[in-house]
Formats: structure tokens, sequence, C-alpha cells
């Protein structure tokens, strides 16, 4: 039985023992031997915004849960990617999984466009490019759908409401995003800049800083730090990223600030469990990144059996998550709103993701 290959970066691997190393080779060639056909198996990439990133790591577990129902005997996947979250960081991988002849690739890009002409080289070659977790405003002609978390126009105003009723609706707040290229923050950024200025709710909210961690540990704390240091008077913090929220808890728990200066945003629950806990963030939003990964599976899996075709309209079944549509706009909402976690639920889904 063939069994699922996984490829991460050379730093990543060296994590690994020979041994593991050895096994998997050896299941590859036993599973060559016994007549296998490589167009029998479905190979699917999965590249992530940058590799180490807890969220793309429970992103992947879908994928893993998918194939281990439809059977490892049918793919071979690959979960590689860079280091760092820059906008052509991906291109080598792309063009890597291209080179190994994938039928799907899975992709957070880092920029709505840095990407276009190696999206467009893959699809020549005859592979789909699906975007994952986000899409790329202004470039979707150069994918094939994307595969949601939730429906994105709701998220900005959900954060921003969330923000607000931490802070009574009044006071100085910040957000501390991921790269100033990440499309999906991007478009939330603004969603809340435009409730901001439209909303009379927030008449008496003051947005003083958007500042950005790099979706690194390290410079996001970093940036927290310096918020806490220029405005003292700061009651609030919007971190639309799982690693800046969890580095902007670190640093407010650190300082001795939990309770005055709040701070919420997408946090991944098995991380964010210790801050809720201590009182050091109130509540936050996610969704559920393992259903992502669970469905692009099944998709790919519908296609590589002649039922489904990723055109607007379209169905396919995604195993216990039930029927999905790709909509007009090429996209497919794993669902409609993001899901809150606070003290009272924070248990249940942190052993989960």
């Amino acid at each position: 039985m063939r069994r699922i290959l996984i490829m991460l970066s050379l730093i990543a691997m060296i994590s690994v023992s020979l041994a593991a190393c050895a096994g998997r080779g050896a299941e590859r060639d036993d599973a060559a031997q016994s007549g296998t056909e490589d167009d029998e198996i479905v190979r699917i990439y999965f590249i992530p915004k940058n590799l180490g990133n807890p969220y793309f790591q429970a992103l992947s577990s879908g994928f893993y849960d998918a194939i281990s129902e439809l059977g490892e005997e049918h793919f071979e996947y690959i979960y590689t990617g860079p280091e760092t979250a820059e906008a052509t960081s991906q291109s080598t991988y792309v063009r890597a999984a291209v080179e190994a002849k994938a039928d799907a690739i899975f992709i957070a890009a880092n920029s709505n466009d840095a990407l276009n002409d190696v999206f467009d080289e893959a699809r020549a070659a005859g592979v789909r490019v699906y975007s994952i977790n986000q899409d790329i405003p202004g470039s979707e002609a150069h994918r094939d759908a994307a595969i949601m978390p939730v429906n994105f126009d709701t998220v900005g105003a959900a954060q921003l409401k969330l923000m607000a009723e931490q802070i009574d609706y009044e006071g100085r707040f910040a957000i501390l995003s991921a790269t100033a290229d990440a499309p999906d923050q991007n478009f939330w950024i603004a969603s809340m800049q435009a409730e901001l200025a439209n909303n009379p709710a927030y008449a008496r909210m003051e947005l003083v800083a958007l500042v950005y961690g790099d979706d690194q540990a390290e410079k996001s704390a970093a940036e927290m730090e310096a918020l806490l240091a220029e405005y003292p008077d700061l009651k609030g913090v919007i971190a639309p990223t799982t690693i800046g929220i969890a580095a902007a808890c670190r640093v407010v728990q650190s300082a001795g600030a939990a309770g005055r200066v709040k701070v919420t945003g997408l946090g991944l629950p098995s991380e964010m469990a210790e801050f809720v806990k201590a009182g050091v963030c109130e509540s936050f939003q996610l969704w559920n990144p393992p259903y992502e990964g669970y469905i692009g599976a099944y998709m790919v899996w519908a296609e590589a059996n002649g039922v489904f075709s990723p055109d607007p309209g379209a169905k396919f079944s995604a195993g216990k998550l039930g029927e999905y549509t790709v909509l007009p706009n090429g996209q497919i909402l794993t669902l409609e709103m993001p899901m809150q976690y606070d003290a009272s639920n924070i248990d249940m889904y942190a052993v989960l993701f």
C-alpha cells in the first residue's frame, strides 16, 4: 500500500529520523514493485504561507483525515513550502509540484498577484491550482477555485464588533496583522476600516496603528511591545492572524496589562486556551481549519473520478461534512460566519486544533 508522502523543507526534515525516512522510501518502492501505476495515484500538494505555522499544520490534518477515509493507497500527499512568508517565496514549490506531475496544488498565497505567472504555468501543464484558506482578490482568473474557511465578507466586521464589545465601544485600539501583502488580512482590515468610517456605532473608537508581525512570533511580539510603549492609553489590539494573537497575548501578560489591554483576533484554540483561562483574552474567533483540507481532498477525489469539475454551480460530496457548491465567484465556503471561542467552549476545541 502506498502511504502518504510528506515532503517538508530540508530544515524541517532534520527533525525526522533517518530510520523513518528510509521507511517511507521503502514504502514507495514496494508500491511501485506491486504494479501500482503512477497515473492511478492522486497527487496533492499543499503549500502553506510558511512552514512551522501551527495553523497550517491544523489545516493539513484535514487532508490526512479525508485521505484516510478514502484510502491512502490512492493518494500521494505532499506538504511543503517556504520557511518565511515573502510574496514570491512559494514560486519554487509550485514549479516543483508541476515537475512532480501533481494533480492539484492547494496554496495559501503570500500575495494577491506575485504568483500569477507561475500559477498560469502550472495550469497550462494540466495542474489544477486551488487557493485555500483565502482567495487572491483581483487575480481569481489565475486559479481554478478557492476553498474559503468562512465567508470572508463577514470576518472583518465580526472582528471589529468583538473588539468593540470588549472595550465598550470606546477608546484607542491597534491592529497587529501578518505581512503587508497578505491578501486575507488586508481584505479584513479594509472591511474594519470601512465599518469604522461608516458605522456610527464605532464613532468613539479610534484605530491608532496598523503594524505587521510578518507571521513570525518574535517580530509580532516586538511590534506588540512597541504598541504598548507608544500608546500607553491603548485599550485593545486585534490580531487577525494566529501567530500574531498568541504573541500579543504573551506580551500583554508579561507586561501585566491583562484586562487593561484587550486582545482579540483569530487564533487556534489549542494555543489560546492558556490565555483565555488566565484572563488575558476574553474571546477570539476562527473557523475550523481541518475542515478546509478535508473538503479539498474530497473535491480532488471527486474530480479524479470524473464526477466534478471546478465550475460555478458544480457540486461535490465531502464525506461527513456533506455537499458543497462552487459559487459564481469560484469560491467554496466552508462556513458562513467565524466561530467564537471563550471560556465556555475553549477546552472542547483546544483538543481538536
